[in-house]
């Protein structure tokens, strides 16, 4: 028997890593997983979207701001809680609009600075993977 995962048990997503003026824009799930945990907006590719106009949709629709997604920052694999997994790719995004404000799957949302981001409950591995990836080199 085979333990392979088919094409079918991954869902492609993506989050968006925003850095302006040295603090990291950041949203609480509202929905599982990781509800109540502070992440990096984002969420599923839609059919027919790119990884870029899924990412600008995503940060619209739970943060009400406008960005240009730019260069993949990195690539992490979790589980999702249907037994799929989640393939994730974060994107650095440059906010040119809108208005902060949490909308869709995110019950609060805002930029925080790097000590407000280490004491905050976050998604597994956030901090580490971010750093790992160089993705915070300016936040403050």
């Amino acid at each position: 028997m085979s333990t392979r995962s088919s094409a079918a048990d991954r869902v492609a997503c993506v989050g968006g890593v925003a850095v302006h003026e040295g603090r990291l824009l950041v949203v609480r799930r509202a929905h599982e997983p990781g509800r109540g945990l502070w992440s990096v907006p984002g969420g599923r590719v839609e059919a027919g979207e790119t990884l870029a106009e899924a990412c600008v949709r995503e940060l619209r629709e739970e943060t009400g701001l406008d960005v240009v997604a730019g260069d993949v920052v990195g690539r992490l694999e979790r589980p999702s809680p249907s037994g799929a997994t989640y393939v994730i790719d974060d994107l650095a995004c440059t906010v040119v609009g809108g208005a902060l404000v949490a909308g869709d799957d995110a019950d609060d949302a805002r930029w925080v600075t790097r000590a407000q981001l280490e004491a905050m409950p976050l998604t597994p591995d956030l901090l580490e993977t971010l750093d790992g990836w160089g993705a915070l080199t300016d936040l403050r």
